[in-house]
């Protein structure tokens, strides 16, 4: 797994965890939503890039 694909999926799922606590504080579903979907998002990139690694060995 590449560094810079790495840093990229950790950093939006950051950026989905921030954005989806900024939603619930301000009560914002559509932020809470798309928050939740970024992180969700970033952790399956991470996921099946660990999977392609482990498969590579």
């Amino acid at each position: 797994m590449s560094m810079g694909r790495t840093i990229r999926n950790r950093a939006q799922a950051l950026t989905g965890r921030f954005t989806e606590r900024f939603g619930r504080t301000t009560g914002n579903r559509r932020l809470r939503r798309q928050g939740r979907t970024d992180r969700m998002s970033g952790d399956l990139k991470q996921s099946g890039d660990k999977a392609k690694d482990a498969f590579r060995r």
